[in-house]
């Protein structure tokens, strides 16, 4: 089996796994800081699906460009890591 593959497979399997925790997380807890957490784990799982689907050639990424990078690509970086942060500050700001 190409190494490549395996690698796809691990991504796929423990990302949904974190994307189910999420989505568990998501309906005991109301505190803002952990649901842009879980908004961030779960984009970040559609990410790599989405990333998956490309490198397979079931999806094609439109040819929109910003800064010589594709915007799906540069989007998929940088929403999960958005969230991230900003459940990251809201947790520091209300302790």
């Amino acid at each position: 089996m190409d190494a490549e593959i395996i690698l796809i497979i691990l991504k796929m399997l423990l990302g949904g796994f974190v994307a189910f925790l999420a989505i568990l997380i998501m309906s005991k807890t109301r505190a803002s800081s952990w649901m842009f957490m879980m908004c961030g784990f779960l984009f970040m799982y559609i990410s790599l699906m989405f990333e998956l689907f490309v490198s397979i050639g079931v999806f094609k990424e439109p040819p929109i460009y910003v800064f010589g990078l594709p915007l799906i690509s540069l989007l998929s970086i940088i929403i999960p890591n958005l969230f991230f942060s900003i459940g990251l500050i809201i947790k520091l700001i209300k302790k």
